[in-house]
């Protein structure tokens, strides 16, 4: 079965004991918190970490407007967009001097290469990130529809457990990062 909003919030109202819901409009208390608590809680566990599944990079444009202080340029962010990773420009995805504010990066470079944590379709999480969802989506929804404060409360261990898990699983798909540039060692000589 494919992944999608529906599918995985019935997967957290089964793992509290909940009826699973057929649509968000259906008119049932599950439904009702399922279309409620969703969206933020899967765009805070997807900001959370930077995924590989839900990373990219590009090169933004600029904004006609210029910020009103402290650096000359803006540019517009992605509508995806979730959070910076890193800012740069000329071939480079880092390095820049930056500040989001107000829905847009400012800084003084002439060009910017984002890379960013964007929302990715449903259909495109791994099962390891869907899992932690599911798990945390559960947490979520154990108070409103069960008032079980104890039940909250190991769901909400377990979720960070999946949490940690998915973590750990999605950075070992990537060549680890080595330091370039650390001051104490170059204090050393």
């Amino acid at each position: 079965m494919a992944l999608s909003a529906l599918v995985l919030c019935s997967r957290a109202l089964l793992k509290i004991g909940a009826q699973p819901v057929a649509s968000f409009d259906e008119g049932t208390a599950e439904a009702e918190v399922a279309a409620n608590l969703y969206p933020s809680v899967r765009d805070a566990l997807l900001s959370a970490h930077p995924w590989s599944f839900a990373s990219g990079q590009m090169d933004l444009p600029q904004l006609a407007d210029v910020p009103f202080a402290d650096y000359r340029r803006a540019f517009q962010l992605p509508a995806d967009f979730l959070r910076v990773l890193s800012a740069g420009s000329g071939g480079s995805g880092r390095g820049l001097r930056y500040r989001i504010q107000e829905q847009r990066l400012h800084t003084d470079a002439d060009a910017v290469t984002l890379t960013y944590v964007f929302r990715p379709e449903e259909t495109e999480f791994p099962p390891f990130f869907a899992s932690a969802l599911v798990t945390k989506l559960a947490a979520e929804f154990c108070i409103p529809l069960t008032e079980s404060t104890a039940r909250a409360e190991l769901l909400h261990r377990l979720a960070e457990n999946e949490f940690r898990a998915a973590r750990q699983t999605d950075s070992q798909q990537s060549t680890t990062r080595a330091i370039e540039d650390f001051p104490l060692i170059l204090a050393r000589g």
